[in-house]
């Protein structure tokens, strides 16, 4: 029991010191903003982005079954 305590209060001082360190905070901004900034890229590309990929796969496939024929 003694050693579930212990390991309790680890946690719970490994996370009040993760959400109180201040050194990581312009980071965390910096990773927020980016993760923004590509949601609303690939919303304006959308189709772009989609009519791509399916290009990139068909000429895959093509490809694919043109070596194993």
């Amino acid at each position: 029991m003694f050693k579930l305590k212990l390991y309790g209060w680890k946690i719970k001082n490994a996370v009040r010191r993760a959400l109180t360190d201040e050194r990581g905070e312009v980071s965390v901004v910096a990773v927020v903003l980016l993760i923004a900034v590509a949601v609303v890229l690939v919303l304006l590309f959308k189709e772009q982005i989609s009519k791509l990929i399916t290009d990139l796969l068909k000429s895959i496939t093509t490809k694919a079954e043109t070596v194993l024929n």
